[in-house]
């Protein structure tokens, strides 16, 4: 999807900026490539620079309750520096390295319902406009699409994901943001978990993996959370049905033996953060928890896709 806008802060006769981002899905901390579009206007203008901003849709909680909005996460000034003439048209290439803990899109070309952005801002003569807003498409590490194979293997059901704002106290994440991916038990858990969050906080050298789960009362207890984090290595062999089989041993019995626990003000910048349910344009599709994470075809609701144009449509209306 490209958005051609004429350059709303130059009037009429500026020029037109379109950015193309190569196909397919990238990963987190790999390169994303494209080029940059530009058409003169009817008169000649000075490109002082060409900056490209990577942006989220992003839930937040606040004393009135739940609500949602863009969320800029990083920036990379890709060219600039030269005079565009009237009329001239100029591809300017780019290639740039997306952060590490970037959100997943997608799964199997399945998408999650997670709306992530290129938007692309234009300086020219002392003037900055956001001309241009295309949708990001982001696949999964090796290591994360092994964990949730392992996950569906063992049973458990995709339910929905999204994107919260905040931080997860005792881990080294970098974003202002984190994924959670929510997965539905199978019998062999459902008596003891209602569901599990599954969030992955990717770097250069591995990659933690929070579990957070939301345990089912007993005769003389209510439910409460339990909460663990693993540490895994990109390259890592590993029997993952075993290893993930473990881990959820580990986290319904509240052991912590391989994993190391992780503090209860888990979202420590939300003191009141509770669990979060399929949020607006979340749940990819209803009645999916009984299909495996690891098989998720099938599970595209046609709402998600509209809501995903929605969004950016209204983002290029705002500015």
């Amino acid at each position: 999807m490209v958005f051609k806008r004429l350059l709303g802060s130059l009037g009429v006769g500026g020029p037109t900026v379109d950015t193309v981002l190569d196909p397919g899905p990238v990963r987190p901390g790999s390169t994303l490539t494209g080029r940059v579009r530009l058409k003169g206007g009817q008169a000649g203008f000075d490109i002082e620079g060409i900056t490209l901003e990577l942006v989220a849709r992003v839930e937040t909680e606040h004393e009135e309750g739940e609500g949602e909005g863009a969320v800029a996460f990083d920036r990379f000034t890709v060219g600039g520096g030269f005079r565009l003439a009237e009329g001239e048209e100029r591809d300017v290439p780019f290639g740039v390295t997306l952060p590490w803990e970037t959100p997943v899109t997608e799964l199997y070309g399945q998408p999650l319902g997670i709306v992530l952005g290129v938007r692309t801002e234009l300086s020219v003569a002392g003037a900055k406009d956001k001309g241009d807003l295309d949708p990001l498409t982001v696949g999964p590490l090796p290591v994360q699409e092994a964990v949730l194979e392992a996950f569906g293997t063992l049973g458990f059901g995709f339910r929905s994901a999204d994107l919260e704002y905040g931080r997860i106290g005792g881990t080294g994440q970098r974003l202002p943001f984190y994924q959670e991916i929510e997965i539905v038990p199978p019998p062999r858990y459902a008596d003891r978990v209602n569901e599990v969050e599954v969030t992955f906080l990717a770097g250069p050298d591995g990659m933690e993996v929070v579990l957070e789960a939301d345990k089912r009362g007993g005769l003389f207890s209510g439910g409460h959370d339990a909460l663990t984090r693993f540490t895994v290595g990109h390259h890592d062999s590993r029997d993952w049905t075993a290893e993930v089989d473990g881990w959820m041993r580990e986290l319904v019995e509240h052991r912590a033996s391989h994993g190391s626990p992780v503090p209860h003000d888990l979202h420590g910048s939300h003191d009141d953060h509770h669990r979060s349910g399929p949020g607006m344009g979340t749940a990819v599709a209803a009645g999916a928890a009984g299909l495996a994470v690891g098989v998720v075809g099938g599970m595209v609701a046609a709402e998600v896709v509209d809501e995903v144009g929605d969004f950016f449509e209204d983002e290029g209306e705002e500015e």
